[in-house]
């Protein structure tokens, strides 16, 4: 009698011994329904399965050789960088002679050569020019960024695309997995998202290094800082005079930011403004480490192909690593927030008072720990019409709202439980707000 296809063992020297290993046979760690899909999940995996890695710098290259490797063969990828000296001495996939050429289309190349039968599909391109549909084509979506505004907003577009029906349950086949990995030096960290299901990226922010803001009050009136110069130029600057929307590693916005933090520094007798420093309030530049990179793209990748195969249970749904003193992981279940901006599916409240201005609004909005929001725009119906708070672009926009900026809420017709729609470049759509009016004593 002829033994089952998917009771076969692997045939040594076959180019996929070591998945067949996992895949072939089932185990008291295998997620419920493995056992009926035991020797189809590669042809699956293979065939059906497409990845978008977000990021192709220290933690992409990682990525994509990993998952390559271990037997996935449509890959996309998308970067908006270009290679630069310094990134060679830890994205393996580049040379010297790639210097100035596309991460993404470089990197590519490479996977697609050394991993024959793999295809990689590069996209050079900022993550925010991509819509909702190009985002609904993948099984899975790993990130290997080092932004947390863009990994929020890759976060807030996967919920994005989640349905729910009318009494508000979600329909989980519109939800498409996220595996997130973040590094910091000698530390790191993995997650597993199901959007909609456990806690986002949203839930966690107060697991990283909280973002330094200064007040608008500060950088419009009394600079004391560089820093304050730079962000002046950056957030006041900037939407006034251009249309575009700022690139950290284009060095004509970078010299343009920089020449303006220059002249505002010297106005107020401040000093210190580099370019150097410039592009780093700019990027929020987060440190990369070659080793750790490795280490948290391997959890990734690991989480990836349990998620995909259901071979054995996928992490719930949190993982650090540390290795300043030794070697030190951990793993353990985060819970979500009832009331996160992104996956709460409801209006968040934010305290005010009538006599708040919309400067104090949008300020607290931005150095609150819970909303950390970068350049909030505002917007809000009042007597069934549609009303424009104020918006930072397009320039036009602005300089006609600007006058908003200095009025009471009470002023602009808001009152208490008004809804508030907020659009930020941490967001992909816009957060629904309510405003919890209470009077000063």
């Amino acid at each position: 009698m002829s033994t089952p296809e998917h009771n076969k063992k692997p045939k040594m020297g076959d180019r996929w011994a070591h998945i067949d290993k996992l895949l072939s046979r089932t185990g008291p760690l295998a997620v419920e329904g493995f056992d009926e899909a035991v020797g189809m999940i590669r042809p699956f995996l293979q065939d059906s399965v497409r990845i978008l890695v977000i990021g192709a710098g220290g933690l992409g290259c990682e990525l994509l050789k990993d998952l390559a490797l271990m037997g996935f063969r449509n890959i996309d990828v998308i970067d908006m960088d270009t290679i630069d000296l310094s990134n060679l001495n830890r994205q393996f996939l580049f040379r010297e002679a790639d210097i100035g050429s596309p991460k993404a289309e470089v990197a590519a190349k490479f996977i697609e050569k050394r991993v024959p039968g793999c295809k990689v599909t590069p996209h050079f391109s900022r993550i925010e020019s991509k819509d909702r549909a190009f985002y609904k084509q993948f099984t899975v979506v790993v990130c290997g960024l080092d932004s947390i505004v863009a990994r929020r907003w890759v976060n807030s577009m996967m919920h994005s695309l989640l349905r729910y029906d009318e009494a508000g349950e979600l329909d989980q086949s519109s939800m498409i997995p996220l595996v997130d990995g973040g590094t910091e030096g000698f530390q790191g960290n993995a997650r597993v998202i199901f959007p909609g299901m456990t806690a986002c990226v949203e839930c966690m922010l107060s697991l990283y290094t909280p973002q330094v803001n200064f007040p608008m009050c500060t950088i419009a009136n009394t600079p004391r800082l560089p820093e304050h110069c730079i962000e002046f130029a950056r957030l006041v600057l900037w939407p006034k005079h251009r249309d575009d929307q700022i690139d950290g590693d284009n060095p004509e916005h970078i010299t343009w930011l920089f020449e303006k933090a220059r002249e505002r520094a010297a106005e107020f007798g401040i000093g210190g403004v580099t370019y150097r420093l410039t592009q780093g309030v700019t990027k929020r530049i987060i440190p990369n480490v070659a080793s750790t990179s490795a280490v948290i793209a391997a959890a990734c990748a690991n989480e990836v192909f349990k998620v995909v195969s259901s071979c054995t249970k996928y992490l719930d749904n949190n993982l650090i690593f540390n290795d300043v003193d030794g070697v030190y992981t951990y793993a353990y279940k985060y819970d979500r927030d009832p009331d996160c901006l992104t996956c709460s599916n409801k209006p968040v409240d934010v305290a005010c008072s009538p006599e708040m201005s919309l400067t104090h609004l949008r300020e607290t909005l931005c150095t609150s720990d819970k909303f950390q929001l970068r350049g909030p725009g505002l917007t809000t119906t009042v007597g069934g019409k549609n009303k424009t708070l104020y918006m930072a672009r397009p320039a036009a926009l602005e300089q006609a709202t600007r006058p908003n900026l200095d009025k009471s809420l009470a002023e602009l017709g808001l009152e208490h439980n008004q809804m508030v729609n907020v659009v930020d470049p941490t967001v992909a759509g816009a957060l629904r707000l309510r405003l919890v009016m209470k009077q000063q004593p």
